[in-house]
């Protein structure tokens, strides 16, 4: 036999399972409604990401080297001072580097179908297979064709409202709001961002996480991202971070506006019978940072990686248990990570205070080292016990110095 896979979604994390799955010679199918889509994303992408995804250096239209955190009262602290000379944050458009990943599976053996996923059928079975049910878009019609397909086992990638998880009863998860306005702006409000993105923190720009402005290809990304319950106020709270950036955004003229919604943590159930769940569809974007494009196309790789380990490269059909050792290995090496940025949320978003406390602790060096290279490369360093000491205290005295630890 040969096992037939279908990739619901072709972001990072989809597109990353599907170019997996088709170099072990498995028959694969990737789905994607809009082909031109340009996901709402402040686009930054860690450095191991570039060499581990091997990603050409067009795909990222700048590459940061310095970043100023902006507390609530204003306060610039200027981080990345750490970072040796071929260091840097990418920045990248979601288009491009979604059209890039997408285009290099199909390549390599998937078959893209341009087309919007409406239903599943659940087989009764554990060898039966699912029937996919969707609208067939290659034709250039909004409406479609429909069509059926049959496979073996999928991979939900469909992001936040992704309904491939509604098809498999995945459980409902808090999300967030993130708006955007891209911002084309004079040579010299460009030139200052050549190689800076801003930070903001303050209950004006968002009450749960924070603002920024990055800067892209010809433009920079100007937004913020509050929690669903907050979610009448995202109109404000982006006048907000206009407001506070007004000066360097002087001249600027918006060319698109955006809007999407950001998982909040994972599903309750991430793997159900042969459907798996990669990506946002899942619920893998981190707290406090809200870092998504990474975890999303390494979710996707590990997760094609234990199909066509445990399937013998397609020669048997993967269980729900054979599956669920993917969801072992993703929470063995990230879950400490969400736990600690979940922490970090918790104590340091919850008031202005608190902000103006986090702020001041990313002014310590040995706080931005240890920050940078988690970030970069995502693996922890633990740091020596003084340094650790350090860092400990630094932190407790700028809560107690901003009455951050009051309830």
């Amino acid at each position: 036999m040969t096992l037939r896979v279908a990739v619901v979604g072709s972001g990072p994390a989809g597109s990353s399972a599907a170019e997996t799955l088709a170099k072990a010679g498995i028959e694969t199918y990737l789905f994607e409604r809009k082909l031109d889509n340009a996901k709402p994303c402040g686009g930054a992408i860690p450095l191991c990401m570039v060499s581990e995804f091997d990603l050409p250096p067009e795909i990222i239209d700048r590459r940061v080297r310095k970043m100023k955190m902006i507390s609530p009262s204003n306060i610039e602290v200027n981080i990345g001072q750490t970072l040796k000379d071929d260091e840097y944050i990418g920045m990248c458009r979601r288009e491009v580097l979604d059209g890039f990943l997408r285009n290099r599976a199909a390549k390599l053996g998937a078959k893209l179908i341009n087309g919007t996923v409406h239903g599943i059928d659940i087989p009764t079975s554990s060898t039966a297979p699912y029937t996919i049910h969707y609208a067939d878009h290659s034709n250039g019609s909004l409406e479609g064709e429909a069509r059926t397909l049959q496979v073996d086992l999928i991979v939900g990638a469909d992001g936040a409202n992704s309904r491939v998880a509604k098809a498999m009863d995945a459980g409902d998860y808090n999300y967030a709001i993130a708006f955007q306005e891209r911002i084309r702006l004079p040579e010299a409000g460009m030139a200052y961002y050549e190689e800076l993105a801003e930070m903001y923190v303050g209950d004006d720009v968002s009450p749960d996480f924070y603002a920024w402005v990055f800067p892209k290809y010809d433009h920079v990304a100007v937004g913020t991202g509050t929690m669903k319950k907050n979610k009448a106020l995202i109109k404000d709270l982006q006048a907000g971070i206009r407001a506070r950036a007004a000066k360097k955004l002087e001249g600027g003229k918006i060319i698109k506006v955006e809007a999407h919604p950001i998982p909040e943590h994972p599903r309750p159930r991430r793997v159900v019978g042969r459907i798996a769940l990669v990506g946002d569809a899942a619920g893998y974007v981190t707290k406090s940072s809200g870092e998504g494009i990474y975890f999303a196309a390494k979710s996707g790789r590990m997760c094609a990686e234990t199909i066509v380990e445990l399937s013998n490269k397609g020669e048997r059909i993967p269980t729900e248990a054979d599956l669920k050792v993917y969801l072992k290995r993703w929470d063995k090496t990230y879950g400490a990570t969400y736990l600690v940025l979940d922490i970090l949320q918790r104590v340091f978003y919850r008031s202005d205070a608190t902000r103006e406390a986090f702020v001041e602790m990313c002014s310590d060096i040995d706080v931005q080292k240890l920050t940078f290279d988690s970030y970069l490369y995502k693996t922890v360093v633990p740091a020596n016990p003084l340094v650790q000491m350090k860092i400990t205290a630094k932190t407790i005295g700028s809560l107690l110095r901003g009455n951050a630890l009051a309830p």
